[in-house]
């Protein structure tokens, strides 16, 4: 088919949807990297990049086959061979681009699609900063991608067992009408794919790996909250296109999830910012950004299912629930670093299945009572999967990796950017030498001679 023949439009949209996207994973790594100490910042940057340059490798070659185009296995995965290296996907027997099923050319979805891979891997890495090998990392990061992700994609976005089709849990559960599962599970952009799923690999990670050196009481401050914010705000404009391009349009319902994903940030934050307000007596740069993600988080799988008076509902209470979740760690004594498993599991799982009283066409708060308690099964049900399916999956992976070549670098304190990368984002000899300069210069220099105030009527003090 010829370029004038599918929408310019939306092809535009998608295009820009998918750059946007692609720009969260740099976002997360400014975000990350100012969370992290100063001697750890530029690893737990390298963490980001680093799924940035394996991952859409990976999804050319199998990726995409699996999750999308290739036969289904029992509704859990797709055959990885069958579109191999994008075989057949791209054009047609006259080279003629192929489209897909929004109407414009299928190889703006695969490039889509894979960005939404990147940025799930990098979420991971949060939790293990400061103390893992950058080469076990970037092992993990395939198991992960090629184990849990795409399979997590093809159940729920390819027509596997956690979609609508017919042969789902959600159809088996509850029926099948015109073709479809009756009470159709709602993952608008990815809170089971991308978010429950990272969060689940982060809490499991953290386990196996164990926590840095002083953990809970020596740990390492984020060192830059003005880098971390500009990461929140990155991630926030490129959240706009993973939530808004999730509409496969530039249309009203695009318009919608845009709107959805602004205010339940929004709402998150305040909500967020109340907590600490409330609990520690001061609202913090630190919440603000966090709340924001959070929210972020929590409105992924509804922003297309919800009105705007819900997003902000589900924002608030995301927000809530994320900032009173990344306590747990210090209760349940493992080491999230960076708070994954608050911003992304606890937020994600709010949101997957929150979604169920706010639903605009069968939500418990909505009108529908009924479709809404059934609605509340079935995101229970793929929330559930979703975090058992990753968590297997990480904790196998994990394992392997800790019985071959290991997790955990020999020298966490001379810090990892140095140990791992031969180079450090701060020049701390130049740093120290200066401090001494000024120290010895404050030594030899005389003091200064202090005279007395006077008072306006002349009086000395």
């Amino acid at each position: 088919m010829t370029p004038d023949a599918f929408s310019s439009g939306d092809a535009a949209w998608m295009l820009v949807s998918a750059s946007l996207v692609l720009l969260m994973t740099p976002g997360l790594a400014l975000f990350y990297g100012g969370m992290a100490g100063n001697r750890h910042v530029l690893n737990m940057m390298m963490m980001s990049f680093g799924a940035l340059a394996l991952v859409p490798v990976l999804y050319v070659l199998w990726g995409w086959s699996m999750s999308y185009a290739g036969s289904s296995f029992a509704g859990i995965v797709g055959n990885p061979f069958e579109a191999w290296g994008l075989r057949g996907q791209i054009t047609g027997p006259s080279n003629e681009y192929l489209l897909g099923s929004s109407g414009y050319p299928a190889v703006i979805d695969i490039g889509f699609q894979a960005t939404f891979a990147i940025i799930s891997t990098a979420i991971i890495s949060g939790a293990i900063a400061g103390r893992v090998k950058f080469s076990a990392w970037l092992t993990f990061a395939g198991i992960w991608v090629a184990f849990a992700y795409f399979p997590l994609a093809h159940m729920v976005w390819g027509g596997g067992i956690l979609s609508h089709a017919p042969r789902s849990l959600a159809a088996w559960l509850f029926g099948v009408s015109e073709g479809e599962a009756l009470i159709a599970p709602i993952d608008f952009a990815g809170g089971t794919v991308v978010h429950i799923s990272a969060g689940a690999a982060a809490l499991v990670l953290a386990i196996v790996v164990g926590p840095r050196a002083g953990f809970p009481k020596h740990v390492d401050r984020p060192h830059n909250l003005p880098m971390v914010m500009l990461g929140a705000a990155l991630l926030w404009f490129g959240w706009f296109g993973f939530n808004g391009g999730s509409a496969f349009a530039a249309d009203g319902l695009a318009g919608v999830a845009w709107l959805n994903t602004t205010v339940a940030a929004a709402a998150a934050m305040l909500g967020w910012m109340l907590v600490e307000r409330i609990r520690d007596r001061a609202a913090t740069s630190l919440g603000a950004a966090s709340g924001a993600i959070a929210g972020l988080v929590a409105i992924t799988p509804a922003a297309g299912a919800l009105t705007p008076l819900g997003s902000i509902a589900l924002g608030f209470l995301g927000g809530i629930i994320a900032c009173l979740c990344i306590s747990l760690k210090y209760r349940w004594g493992f080491d999230d670093s960076l708070d994954v498993v608050g911003v992304q599991l606890c937020a994600g799982l709010w949101g997957t299945i929150g979604l169920a009283f706010f639903a605009t066409d069968n939500g418990i708060l909505t009108g529908h009572f009924t479709e809404g308690l059934k609605l509340l099964v079935v995101q229970t049900l793929i929330a559930v999967v979703a975090m058992l399916v990753s968590g297997l999956v990480t904790l196998l992976a994990a394992l392997l990796i800790r019985a071959t070549m290991g997790w955990r670098i020999e020298d966490e304190a001379q810090g990892i950017d140095l140990g791992e990368h031969r180079e450090t984002a701060y020049d701390f000899r130049e740093s120290v030498a200066s401090h001494r300069r000024h120290a010895h210069d404050a030594r030899i220099s005389p003091a200064p001679t202090v005279q007395p105030r006077v008072d306006t009527a002349g009086a000395k003090e």
